[in-house]
């Protein structure tokens, strides 16, 4: 190979290694949002029956995905404190 085709290579490299430290926790963010969203999902239609309904939006799945059982007993003690009739 000859320095005129390695020249590009080399900045191409280093981006990437930087891309994939700082891609790599939000790619993992992003897996856990899904699970805490799929979680929520598969839930809601018995949720009413145990009386733990909660919505599928975006906040509870970055929250019960991000916390896991925690989040998910934070997200109760919330609605419930919030709306005590419902």
């Amino acid at each position: 190979m000859t320095i005129e085709r390695l020249v590009p290579i080399f900045p191409l490299c280093c981006g990437v290694t930087v891309l994939h430290r700082t891609a790599r926790p939000l790619l993992r963010l992003l897996c856990r949002t899904a699970a805490g969203g799929l979680f929520l999902a598969l839930i809601a239609p018995v949720g009413s029956w145990l009386g733990v309904s909660l919505g599928v939006n975006l906040f509870n799945s970055l929250v019960l995905g991000l916390l896991g059982p925690a989040g998910l007993g934070l997200l109760l003690m919330l609605r419930w404190s919030l709306l005590p009739g419902v």
